[in-house]
This record gives C-alpha cells, structure tokens and sequence, in this order.
C-alpha cells in the first residue's frame, strides 16, 4: 500500500529549520548526529549536510540492546554501530524515521551510555505515531500520524527517500 503524499524533502527542510533553532536557543555549536540504522541513518545524513554539521556522521545499530532481543533474536542484516570512542559531554542529535512505542530510543540511548555521559540527548524523528509504551518524545518532529496496528511506515532509499505504509504480513515476509 503505497502513499505518495508525503514530501519528504519538505519535511526535511522544516526538520532542519527547526533543528537549527533548537541547536541556537541552546547555545550548542559542535553536536554530534547519530542515525538509529537503518532509516534513521539515511535521515541523518541528509540533516546533517543541510545543516553542515562539522563532526562525521555516527551509526547506532540498536539490536542488541532491544528489550525484545530474546524473542526475535539476531538478524542476518546486523550491522556494527560507528561511533567515536566516546559521548562524554557531546550534544548528540540523534535521528529514527518513526517513533511508536519508544522501545528502539530506549535502546539507543542505553547504547550510547555505554560509549559516555553525553551532556544531552536531542531526539529527531521524521513520524511521530503516536502508541508510546515508554514515556519518550521527540523534540524535532515532521509529522504526526496514527495508523492501525497491523500496518507500519516503511522509509526506502533509492535515488530520494520514499514513504510508504505496509502492512505487517508484507514486512515479515522480506
């Protein structure tokens, strides 16, 4: 089930606008931007060149840390976290395409504990869909939007990131 509604590259725009002015109100002039992989990455990089952050672009790939680890186990897309050798006192700006239940920013930040004490933590997030399990918000928002629990945002990379919403049976089944 496709959907062609939705201007990313517009959402991206204000995204960054917004960010830029959260980065000024707060006086932070050197953060470091962390993509939650695999989506969440494709969305920091395009952030963080409109936004000319100096520091390279950091990964966090979360699975080991996901509370639901023991139930789905490992996949055979995993792949390790980049990141510098520590957080300790960084203002991070860190970005996921879709924020629900809250459980993958859990992890993220339980991951990037592990690498320091940052001095904060800005949650960025394309889609806001409201069903949080875990009290967590994003601070830069694109857009809010509900959908029914049988069907997901899937973010593509292809020449542009694309937006469509699936159902969960045709997720599974990739």
């Amino acid at each position: 089930m496709n959907n062609n509604n939705y201007n990313i590259p517009e959402y991206l725009e204000q995204m960054a606008q917004q960010l830029h002015e959260q980065l000024l109100e707060n006086k932070i002039e050197k953060p470091l931007m962390v993509g939650i992989h695999s989506a969440g990455v494709w969305l920091a990089n395009a952030l963080h060149k409109k936004l000319a952050i100096e520091a390279s672009l950091a990964e966090l790939n979360t699975s080991f840390y996901r509370d639901d680890f023991n139930k789905i186990g490992l996949h055979g897309q995993i792949k390790p976290s980049k990141m510098p050798v520590s957080v300790e006192n960084q203002h991070i700006i860190l970005v996921d395409d879709v924020l629900y239940t809250g459980r993958t920013i859990r992890a993220a930040m339980n991951e990037l504990f592990d690498y320091g004490r940052p001095a904060s933590i800005t949650l960025v997030v394309l889609i806001d869909r409201g069903g949080r399990e875990i009290p967590i918000s994003a601070q830069v928002v694109g857009f809010k939007e509900q959908l029914d629990a049988d069907s997901d945002f899937k973010l593509s990379e292809s020449e542009s990131l694309e937006l469509s919403i699936v159902k969960k049976e045709a997720l599974s089944q990739r």
